[in-house]
């Protein structure tokens, strides 16, 4: 779900501005995220697709509807403004980029780019590779060799801002890994 909810840059802005008590109309959520209309749009969409929002059923105008977060979206919401308290103003445009919170919850313990890859099933290669390179970049993440593993491996630590942002989330977010099936396995009778 945290995969499918970053998946909109604005969705983690919009339940914490919705979490921290900015009312639930365009024009206040608007102001409060700093979200283009048409990004905006699409990413109430997506998280009332998702049934983290909802809209009011007692309030109004259709032209002006307000929305309200769900049973489900509370516990996102609350978690999105944990994040945004530990993080400023200048680390919102990373945050709003679709792997960089995922990534930082697998970073929760010093991991392999394996081990991130396997907690992120659906993330390819080349994304996990920018994503951490945008977040080392940043120092939200630390990279070291492993010289006692043969062959030598990276291990990725999440520090600072992004050791902070991993400390807040990594105890709400469960991975569930299911392993792969083995492809060449012998057929029935073999």
């Amino acid at each position: 779900m945290l995969v499918n909810i970053t998946s909109r840059a604005w969705a983690l802005p919009i339940l914490s501005s919705l979490h921290s008590g900015v009312a639930g109309r365009q024009a206040p959520l608007l102001a409060a995220t700093g979200a283009s209309r048409t990004a905006f749009a699409q990413s109430m969409d997506h998280l009332i697709e998702m049934g983290l929002i909802e809209r009011n059923p007692g309030y109004g105008h259709p032209l002006r509807p307000e929305f309200r977060l769900t049973r489900m979206g509370g516990a996102a919401a609350a978690i999105a403004n944990r994040i945004h308290t530990v993080s400023t103003e200048e680390d919102r445009h990373l945050l709003r980029r679709s792997w960089t919170l995922p990534v930082l919850v697998s970073l929760h313990t010093p991991s392999h780019f394996s081990d991130i890859k396997r907690n992120l099933q659906t993330i390819t290669d080349r994304a996990l590779s920018q994503s951490l390179k945008s977040m080392e970049a940043r120092n939200w993440v630390c990279r070291s060799v492993d010289g006692a593993a043969r062959p030598p491996r990276s291990i990725y630590c999440a520090v600072n801002t992004g050791g902070r942002i991993s400390q807040v989330t990594a105890p709400e977010i469960n991975f569930i890994w299911k392993p792969r099936p083995f492809i060449n396995a012998p057929g029935p009778g073999a």
